[in-house]
């Protein structure tokens, strides 16, 4: 008897883990990325919980201990706010472990098999025919499958076609996000930038720091890499075209490769910074070599399941990064996937399964989200520094990031507090 096989559309964290999970039940997942190399390169710091790393563990990724996350994790020992003077408003001791997007990716694409990994393909459409589906790509080839997988995130592709009524609203506002080393920040500003999170609120906007682990190139040049994410309120129609224009005057969309944003507009950051923020962040600006520019989107789709075709990560819900669980999100959303057809040899009784249990869960994220990013926009209140239990800000620095799940349940606003 054949093996059933899976057509994963999208190559990054998504793709890997549903393509990674499927063969771990006894299916061929061949997985198709329309970008060419290596991704390890993308993304910056990402938030982590222990289910993050039980999906790697299960997948064989190879990462240590699952409850510290050593093999890929930096500790996070508090929480604190601090003001324009750089005075610690509030703290709260509140450990976790936060990650980075090139020590996730690397274990999971070695895990999968080069030849079931192929680059360079460009999803067009895809067609379905009873039970089966196929995907055509822009150089003309077609492949078929029992099961298409959506996992080619937020500007997905296969979500446009599947459910074309489901696209991701902007939330008026852009994250910018600045990596640094310990080269790049002053020594003193080393013990707080790499072992806490710092949290700045100006008004309108919200910025924070948090560490990450070492990258993993073999050379181990740096002991610690920290970053810091900047959320500024930017119109969509005026603002957000200029700064996806590069210095040639080349309009890129509503998103800009990082090597191309203008050098006038990382000087105006640095200024702001120094002006606005606590100055551990504002010295993360100054300090980052290159800035990464974020416009800041959610949707919470009413359904992951339209006939052979399924949705998982980004593809499905898009949740604002202020929840910090996106690529947590998405190795559960294949996990429930890859379970679910594990349970039932009827692949269609499986997906109405899968697409009854996980939209909920991405609408509970998107609306944390949504309560955190509340106090972002030039129309906003500044928030009040009142450091006391049950405060907005003390509820903000408790219940930010990947901290507000528990146990793979989003844990939601109640009366004004998460």
């Amino acid at each position: 008897m054949s093996r059933p096989r899976a057509l994963v559309i999208g190559g990054s964290l998504g793709g890997l883990f549903a393509a990674n999970l499927l063969r771990t039940i006894g299916w061929d997942a061949v997985v198709f990325e329309r970008a060419r190399g290596d991704l390890a390169g993308r993304g910056a710091g990402l938030g982590a919980r222990d289910e993050l790393f039980e999906v790697m563990r299960r997948v064989g990724a190879g990462v240590g201990n699952a409850a510290l996350g050593d093999a890929v994790g930096a500790r996070v020992i508090s929480r604190q706010c601090r003001d324009i003077l750089g005075n610690i408003v509030h703290e709260v001791p509140q450990q976790a472990i936060a990650t980075a997007w090139d020590r996730v990716y690397q274990p999971m694409r070695e895990a999968l098999p080069d030849e079931f990994y192929r680059s360079g393909m460009q999803l067009e459409r895809h067609e379905a025919s009873g039970d089966r589906v196929a995907a055509i790509f822009a150089d003309g080839s077609r492949e078929e499958g029992d099961l298409l997988i959506g996992a080619d995130g937020l500007y997905s592709t296969v979500r446009a076609q599947a459910f074309p009524e489901e696209k991701p609203v902007y939330s008026g506002y852009v994250a910018w996000r600045f990596v640094v080393t310990e080269k790049d920040i002053p020594e003193a500003l080393h013990d707080q930038a790499f072992s806490r999170m710092i949290f700045s609120f100006p008004r309108g906007e919200l910025a924070f720091a948090i560490p990450m682990p070492p990258s993993d190139d073999g050379a181990r040049q740096t002991k610690h890499r920290a970053q810091c994410v900047w959320f500024r309120p930017v119109d969509f129609a005026t603002e957000l075209p200029l700064l996806c224009t590069d210095a040639k005057g080349v309009r890129h969309g509503v998103s800009i490769p990082p090597p191309l944003i203008r050098s006038d507009l990382i000087a105006e950051l640095r200024e702001i910074a120094g002006a606005t923020l606590a100055p551990h962040l504002a010295a993360f600006v100054r300090g980052a070599e290159q800035p990464i520019l974020q416009p800041v989107f959610d949707l919470a789709s009413k359904h992951m399941v339209r006939g052979r075709v399924a949705l998982v990560g980004d593809s499905a819900s898009v949740v604002r990064p202020h929840v910090a669980t996106g690529v947590t999100k998405a190795a559960l959303d294949a996990q429930a996937l890859a379970d679910a057809l594990l349970a039932n040899d009827d692949i269609d009784a499986a997906l109405a399964r899968y697409d009854r249990e996980r939209p909920p869960f991405g609408a509970r994220l998107v609306e944390r989200g949504r309560w955190i990013g509340a106090d972002i926009g030039r129309d906003k209140p500044a928030v009040e520094l009142t450091p006391e239990p049950g405060k907005r800000l003390d509820a903000l620095l408790r219940g930010y990031g990947a901290a507000g799940v528990i146990e793979g349940e989003p844990v939601l606003p109640a009366r004004g507090r998460p």
